[in-house]
C-alpha cells in the first residue's frame, strides 16, 4: 500500500534567483581508479600513468546549464587527431584490464547547446615490462660454428617496456660495468631507442666462459618488479643447423600421406624446433611433433610452403622451407584466335587460325597436353604445328596453329591435359571448326534495358550472346563509386548471361555492364552492353517523430516533409487524429512538380484536439509516417546541477536538508504555469511524500529553489517535480539527490563528520600507523566477527548509518596502533572544541588517544585526551577542548589491548570554534545498545515539524 500525503508549504522556505543561469559546459577530468601515480588534490589533466592489466576509471566533472552530456574519445597519441575507438556517453570512463594499445590522449567532451563545447584531454600512459630476450653473437666474420677462443662474442638483451628500462648485466653474481677491464664493453646500439643493451666480450677469455645475467628494471615504476634473463656461455655454444629428409620441392599426388623430417645438425644449448605454413596456419589434422610433420589424406587446399626453424638465442635463427605441391588441375578452358596479322575478327580460309588450350595445375610446367582431330591424333606439319608458352596466352598454354586454313581443316578439336603416371583425372576441352563458328555478339533483350524492382526482391539481369561457340558473359559495375559488385567481386561470369540478384537493396542502383569473355570463344575484342538496375523504396519522411506545444486557443501547423524514397513524389498522404480518417487537407498548389510535403493546419489548440496525429505519406512502393504530439501541456523542468553546497547536515537529529534548484524549460510556450508538484520518495521505500508548490511568472533562465528538510542520513531519495499550468499536469522531471559529507575548513557554523560518505569527511589513513580504521554499518559488517565487542549500529541506531571502528582480532598484536588524520585545518581563533562518540565494548579494549597536529612549524603531534578499558555496550560523547597555534590536524588513535575483544568504534566528529560545554557528558547523547535495558531513543520523521499535513490518500 504506497500512501500519498499532500502538504502545505506555507512554512517551507521556496524563492526564485535571478535569471540567466543558462550556462555553458565546463568540464574537468578526475582519474581514479588503480592510477600509480596519484595527485595530491586527485585531480590531473597532465599525465595519468596506470599498469597494464589495471583498471583505468576517468571521470570527467561538468558544471553549465541544463545539464552538460558527456562524450568520451581517444586518439592513438598526442600527435594524433584520428579518433580510434568507439565514443562513450557516460560521464564516467572505465577500461577494466588496460592494454599498452589503449595508452593515448582521451577527450571529454561535454555539450549542452549553450555556447560551445567544452573539451578537456589526458594522456593516459600505460606501463609495463615484457620479459627480456638474450641473444648470443659471434663476430661476422667467424661463422664455423663454435665459440673459440680469441673470438668476439655479443650478448644482446632486448626488451618492450614503458617507460624504458634500465639494464644491469652480471657474470654469476657479479655485476659488470662499461669498460670494467679490456675485455668488456656494454653499450647502446643507436637505432633501438633504449630497448637493448649489448654485452660485448672481446677475445674470448677461459674466465669469459660463465653464465651471464641481464636484469631489466622501470625502477619499480607502478610496482612493476625488475625481471631478468640468464645465459650459460661455454666453449661449445653455437647456433643451430637443420637439414630436411626431402628435397625443398615435394611433388605429391592427393590422398597421399606426408612425413618431413628436420633434422638438427648442430647447436647448443638445444635448440627448438616450430613448424609453420604460408599463407594459413598448418592444415586440420596435420601433426608437429618435434621436428617431424606429418600430413594425412594431403588435399590440393594443402598445397604451400611449410617452415621448419631452430632457435636457441645464439645466433640467427636455422630455417628450412619445403614447397608441397599436391598434383591438380582445373578449369579448363580455350581460344580461338583468328589471323591476328591481318587483324581479322572472324574465320576465313586462306587465313591462318589458332586454337589454344589450357587448365590451371599444379605443378603447372608438369602438364601435358594433346591435340585430337575428329577423334584421331593430330599430325604435325608445315601447315598444323603445336607451340607451347605463348607470350601472347598465360604460362604452360598449348596452341595448335593452322596455316593457310583449307576447308578440309574443318573439324572438331580436342584438347586433353594430363599429369603423365599420376592418378589425377585427365581434363579436356572440345573446339568446333566450321563455316558456322563465328564471333560473338551481344545485346540486351527488348524491355530489358532498365530492370525496377522493389527492394527486398529478387531481380534478374540479363544479356543475349549470339555466335558459335557463345562464351561466358562477365558482369561489372559501371559507377565509379560502386565498383564491386553484390557478390563483393568486382567481376562475376556467368554462362547463361544472367545475373542473378537476391534480394536487392537501394545501394544496388545503378548501371551494369555486361561483356563476352576472351576464352572459351573467339579470343577477340569483348562486346558489351550495359543495363539500368533502379530499386524502388519506401518513402523516407521527416519529422519522424515531433513534440509540438501550443498555449490554449493558438494555431499549429503540421507539416511532413518527404526526404528520399523510390519514386520520389508523394501519390497519397493521409491524415489520422488519436487513430480516427481526419479529412483530406486543402491540396497544396505545386508548379509542375510532384508535392514532396503535405499540411495540416489546426485553428486553436484545445483540450480536445490535444493528441497524437499520424501522417501517412506514400509513393505507391511503400509509406512511412510522420507522428506529432500536440498538447499544451508544460515541458519539464531542468534540475540545476551546480548548486554550491547543496547538502546540510545537522548534528543533533542526524538528518540533513538538501537545496532543491531547478529552471523551467521553455515556459513561455504553453499557457503560464501555476504550480509545481513535488514528489519525495526514499529509495528501497514505497511511501513518498507529494507537495504543490505555487509560484507566479516563470521566466525562461529564471533560476527555481526549494530546500528540502528531515531528509535521513545517510538515504538517498528520488525527487519527482511535474509543472501544472491550465492545461493541467506537464511533464515530470526526477533525480537522485544523495547524502554527501561535508569537507569543510571549520566555521561557527556546526560542522558533523557522520562519516556517511566513503569520502569520510577528507579524513585520511595514517601512512606510518600498523593498520588501518574501517567504515562500516550493520548492514556490512563480518556477520563472524567477535561477539561482546563493538557496536551493533551507529549512534542513530538505524542498520543503515555508518561509523568507523577499529577490528582487533589477528592478525592484529597488542600495542598496534590504527590513526584516523583529519583534513589541515586553517586555525582562525583562539580555542576550538572537538566533540564525538565513542563506544569501547569488550574486555580487551585499549585505549582512544586524540591527538593534535600542529603544522606551524613541521608537524609536531600532542595528546589532547585519552580514555582506556572497557565502558560497556553504549555510546558516549566526549567534548575535547584544544587551542592550536597554528594550521592544524586532528588525530584518532586506536590502541589494540591485550586481546581480540577490544573493538573500538567513533562517530559523529563535530569541529567548532570557541570553548566546549562545561558539562563534558550530557546524559541525553549516551545511547545504549539494544539488549542493555535502556530505552531507545527513534529518529525523528522524515519532514519533522514543518511541515502542515492537510491531507492523506490511500492507495
Amino acid at each position: 500500500m504506497e500512501v500519498t500525503c499532500l502538504l502545505l508549504l506555507a512554512l517551507i522556505p521556496f524563492h526564485c534567483q535571478g535569471q540567466g543561469v543558462y550556462a555553458p559546459a565546463q568540464a574537468q577530468i578526475v582519474h581514479a581508479g588503480q592510477a600509480c601515480v596519484v595527485k595530491e588534490d586527485n585531480i590531473s589533466e597532465r599525465v595519468y600513468t596506470i599498469r597494464e592489466g589495471d583498471t583505468l576509471v576517468l571521470q570527467c566533472l561538468v558544471t553549465g546549464h541544463p545539464r552538460p552530456q558527456v562524450r568520451w574519445t581517444k586518439t592513438a597519441g598526442s600527435a594524433s587527431d584520428k579518433f580510434q575507438e568507439t565514443s562513450v556517453f557516460n560521464e564516467t570512463l572505465r577500461i577494466e584490464r588496460i592494454a599498452r594499445t589503449q595508452g593515448g590522449r582521451y577527450y571529454c567532451k561535454a555539450e549542452n547547446g549553450v555556447g560551445v563545447p567544452a573539451i578537456k584531454s589526458i594522456r593516459v600512459d600505460v606501463q609495463y615490462l615484457d620479459e627480456p630476450v638474450l641473444t648470443v653473437h659471434q663476430t661476422v666474420s667467424d661463422v664455423r660454428g663454435n665459440f673459440y677462443q680469441e673470438k668476439t662474442v655479443f650478448l644482446r638483451c632486448t626488451v618492450n617496456s614503458n617507460p624504458p628500462a634500465r639494464f644491469i648485466w652480471k657474470r654469476g653474481s657479479d655485476t659488470l660495468s662499461h669498460s670494467q677491464d679490456n675485455g668488456v664493453d656494454i653499450y647502446e646500439p643507436l637505432y633501438t631507442q633504449g630497448e637493448t643493451k649489448v654485452l660485448k666480450l672481446k677475445n674470448l677469455r677461459p674466465q669469459d666462459y660463465a653464465s651471464y645475467t641481464c636484469q631489466v628494471s622501470v625502477r619499480n615504476v607502478c610496482g612493476i618488479p625488475d625481471k631478468a634473463v640468464t645465459f650459460r656461455l661455454t666453449n661449445t655454444t653455437a647456433p643451430p643447423a637443420l637439414k630436411l629428409s626431402v628435397n625443398e620441392t615435394l611433388v605429391v599426388n592427393p590422398g597421399e600421406n606426408v612425413t618431413v623430417q628436420c633434422l638438427l645438425t648442430g647447436g647448443d644449448p638445444l635448440p627448438q624446433l616450430q613448424w609453420s605454413h604460408g599463407p594459413g596456419p598448418l592444415p586440420l589434422g596435420a601433426l608437429a611433433q618435434g621436428g617431424t610433420l606429418s600430413i594425412p589424406s594431403v588435399q590440393a587446399r594443402d598445397s604451400g610452403y611449410y617452415n621448419c626453424t631452430a632457435t636457441n638465442n645464439v645466433g640467427n635463427p636455422a630455417k628450412k622451407t619445403v614447397n608441397l605441391l599436391v598434383r591438380s588441375m582445373k578449369n579448363a578452358t580455350f581460344q580461338i584466335t583468328p589471323d591476328v596479322i591481318k587483324e581479322s575478327e572472324n574465320i576465313q580460309l586462306g587465313q591462318d587460325l589458332k586454337l589454344s588450350c589450357h587448365v590451371d595445375a599444379v605443378p603447372q610446367e608438369k602438364v601435358t597436353y594433346q591435340w585430337f582431330k575428329n577423334g584421331k591424333p593430330a599430325r604435325m606439319s608445315k601447315r598444323l604445328l603445336l607451340t607451347r608458352n605463348d607470350p601472347e596466352l598465360p604460362a604452360v598454354t598449348s596452341s595448335l596453329e593452322l596455316i593457310d586454313l583449307h576447308f578440309s581443316d574443318y573439324g572438331t578439336y580436342l584438347c586433353v591435359a594430363s599429369f603423365p603416371g599420376a592418378p589425377v583425372p585427365d581434363l579436356s576441352v572440345e573446339v568446333n571448326i566450321s563455316s558456322e563458328t563465328v564471333p560473338p555478339t551481344i545485346s540486351v533483350p527488348k524491355g530489358r534495358a532498365v530492370v525496377t524492382v522493389r527492394e527486398g526482391s529478387p531481380a534478374e539481369l540479363q544479356c543475349e550472346v549470339r555466335g558459335k561457340p557463345r562464351p561466358p558473359v562477365l558482369w561489372s559495375r559501371v559507377d565509379k563509386d560502386a565498383a564491386l559488385l553484390p557478390s563483393g567481386l568486382p567481376l562475376e561470369e556467368t554462362s547463361d548471361g544472367k545475373l542473378r540478384l537476391e534480394r536487392v537493396s537501394r545501394d544496388m542502383s545503378g548501371t551494369y555492364r555486361c561483356q563476352t569473355a576472351r576464352y572459351n570463344g573467339f579470343n577477340v575484342r569483348p562486346r558489351e552492353a550495359q543495363v539500368q538496375l533502379n530499386v524502388q523504396f519506401p518513402p523516407e519522411v521527416e519529422p519522424s517523430s515531433q513534440d509540438v506545444r501550443q498555449a490554449l486557443g493558438r494555431p499549429v501547423l503540421l507539416r511532413c516533409s518527404l526526404l528520399r524514397g523510390s519514386p520520389q513524389r508523394i501519390s497519397s498522404a493521409v491524415w489520422r487524429f488519436k487513430g480516427q480518417l481526419l479529412p483530406p487537407p486543402p491540396a497544396v498548389p505545386v508548379a509542375a512538380e510532384a508535392p514532396d510535403h503535405s499540411e495540416l493546419r489546426l485553428d486553436a489548440v484545445t483540450r480536445d484536439s490535444s493528441g497524437s496525429y499520424e501522417c501517412s505519406v506514400s509513393n505507391d512502393v511503400g509509406s512511412a509516417a510522420c507522428l506529432f504530439q500536440v498538447s499544451a501541456k508544460a515541458y519539464s523542468p531542468e534540475f540545476y546541477f551546480d548548486t554550491p553546497n547543496p547538502t546540510r547536515s545537522h548534528k543533533l537529529s542526524k538528518n540533513y536538508s538538501y537545496v532543491l534548484q531547478w529552471t523551467q524549460r521553455e515556459p513561455d510556450a504553453v499557457d503560464p504555469l501555476l504550480n509545481y508538484r513535488l514528489s519525495v520518495r526514499q529509495l528501497n521505500q514505497q511511501n513518498a511524500m507529494v507537495r504543490a508548490i505555487p509560484v507566479r511568472r516563470v521566466e525562461k533562465g529564471q533560476l527555481l529553489e526549494y530546500i528540502l528538510t528531515d531528509l535521513r542520513v545517510p538515504h538517498s531519495y528520488e525527487v519527482r517535480l511535474t509543472p501544472y499550468t491550465t492545461f493541467g499536469a506537464g511533464d515530470t522531471a526526477s533525480r537522485i539527490i544523495h547524502y554527501t559529507e561535508p569537507i569543510n575548513s571549520p566555521n561557527l557554523s556546526d560542522n558533523t563528520c557522520h562519516f556517511e560518505d566513503e569520502k569520510i569527511c577528507g579524513y585520511t589513513q595514517d601512512l606510518t600507523d600498523n593498520f588501518d580504521w574501517t567504515r562500516q554499518n550493520a548492514l556490512t559488517q563480518n556477520p563472524k566477527r567477535s561477539p561482546n565487542t563493538g557496536p551493533p549500529t551507529d549512534i542513530s541506531g538505524t542498520p543503515e548509518g555508518y561509523y568507523m571502528f577499529i577490528e582487533t582480532s589477528r592478525p592484529r598484536e597488542l600495542g598496534d596502533r590504527a590513526r584516523l588524520v583529519s583534513p589541515l585545518y586553517n586555525a582562525s581563533a583562539k580555542f576550538y572544541c572537538v566533540s564525538f562518540f565513542y563506544h569501547m565494548y569488550g574486555k580487551h579494549i585499549g585505549s582512544l588517544n586524540l591527538l593534535v597536529r600542529s603544522r606551524n612549524r613541521g608537524a609536531l603531534d600532542t595528546h589532547a585526551w585519552s580514555l582506556s578499558g572497557n565502558k560497556g555496550n553504549v555510546w558516549q560523547q566526549a567534548h575535547v577542548p584544544i587551542n592550536p597555534s597554528g594550521p592544524f590536524q586532528i588525530i584518532f588513535e586506536g590502541v589494540r589491548g591485550s586481546g581480540y575483544l577490544g573493538d573500538i568504534a567513533i562517530d559523529d566528529v563535530t569541529l567548532k570554534k570557541g570553548e566546549c560545554p562545561r558539562k563534558q557528558m550530557d546524559p541525553n547523547k549516551v545511547v545504549v545498545m539494544p539488549g542493555s535495558g535502556a530505552p531507545w531513543q527513534p529518529r525523528p520523521q522524515l519532514w519533522g515539524p514543518v511541515a502542515i499535513f492537510l491531507l492523506a490518500l490511500q492507495r
